[in-house]
């Protein structure tokens, strides 16, 4: 895979082929600099954590702390007592203080996932800390000033949300200060095939994927998105009887997802296979061995192909 598609943010590795995500990485790059809010949407599975992950690693606090935690993991009470810390006897079980995730971020960033589940009274505590109000820990008599960039993201339509009065305006526009929208799965399906073949190589670096697999691959809706397609190809992967997955390996839903050829007709999988070959040498300016190696298959196989298709053009002049 080529060095400029495969980056690693925080421990969190990224593959990322697609102009759609390309230009989403650039916004991060010029966020990351900045010590704006920011608030990351997308569909569940898309990746938002990894976009945080790396606005923080592009920003200047990327040598200070970084601390996450989902905003749907825990009940309203432990969430305070998470984000703001407690001294020893505040409640039953408070044996010792514990400093709050917020301090524990101090200069660096904090990460808050699932910010649209987040109840309406720890709603309205967060944000008189966003706006820079110093806290008491619960039990607490001297107050905690910190210094953390925030981080949110969600899955859900805080419009929406706004509207029912379930979201505070005031807090989204306060996290919201800049926005970045990861786009699904199948918006940006040249990523499909590259994280496909990421996933492979994590069970074995000889495993590669069939044009037919790639295809129906790329056909998918993906409503799971890259969550969805890490599963299924850990599946493929276990019941392949060879060193390339096959269009048989895949589930059962991505059997039909490829249209049959007609009698005496070039098939319209061809027709996809040739585009889709066609396009990546384009955008290796030509490169055999790179655009071999993004397809998933041999330099030889990618030769062959292409004298085809010469012949093909030549034949239908």
């Amino acid at each position: 895979m080529p060095h400029d598609e495969f980056q690693v943010f925080m421990g969190m590795p990224a593959v990322i082929r697609s102009a759609a995500m390309r230009r989403v990485m650039e916004l991060v790059e010029r966020v990351a600099k900045t010590g704006a809010a920011v608030l990351i949407t997308g569909e569940s599975g898309t990746g938002k954590e990894l976009i945080a992950r790396a606005i923080h690693h592009f920003s200047l606090r990327c040598a200070k702390p970084w601390v996450d935690i989902s905003c749907a993991a825990l009940p309203e009470h432990l969430m305070e007592s998470e984000l703001f810390g407690y001294e020893k006897g505040a409640f039953s079980g408070a044996e010792a203080t514990k400093p709050g995730l917020f301090e524990l971020a101090h200069t660096g960033t904090l990460f808050l996932d699932e910010i649209g589940e987040l109840e309406p009274k720890m709603q309205v505590k967060l944000l008189r800390v966003l706006d820079g109000t110093p806290y008491y820990r619960l039990g607490g008599t001297r107050k905690v000033t910190v210094d953390v960039r925030v981080i949110a993201a969600t899955n859900t339509n805080l419009q929406e949300a706004m509207q029912a009065g379930k979201f505070r305006r005031d807090l989204f526009h306060r996290l919201s200060q800049i926005q970045v929208a990861v786009p699904p799965l199948h918006e940006r399906v040249e990523d499909v095939d590259a994280i496909a073949q990421f996933f492979l190589s994590q069970h074995d670096p000889a495993l590669c994927l069939s044009g037919e697999a790639v295809q129906a691959l790329r056909s998918h809706r993906w409503p799971g998105n890259v969550r969805e397609l890490r599963n299924v190809i850990a599946k493929a992967a276990m019941l392949a009887r060879g060193p390339v997955i096959e269009l048989k390996d895949l589930p059962a839903e991505f059997q039909g997802s490829l249209p049959a050829p007609r009698n005496g007709e070039r098939s319209a999988l061809e027709d996809i296979e040739r585009q889709t070959i066609l396009s990546v040498l384009a955008e290796t300016q030509g490169h055999h061995e790179r655009a071999a190696s993004r397809l998933g298959i041999s330099r030889r196989t990618l030769s062959r192909k292409l004298k085809l298709y010469e012949m093909q053009a030549d034949s239908a002049i």
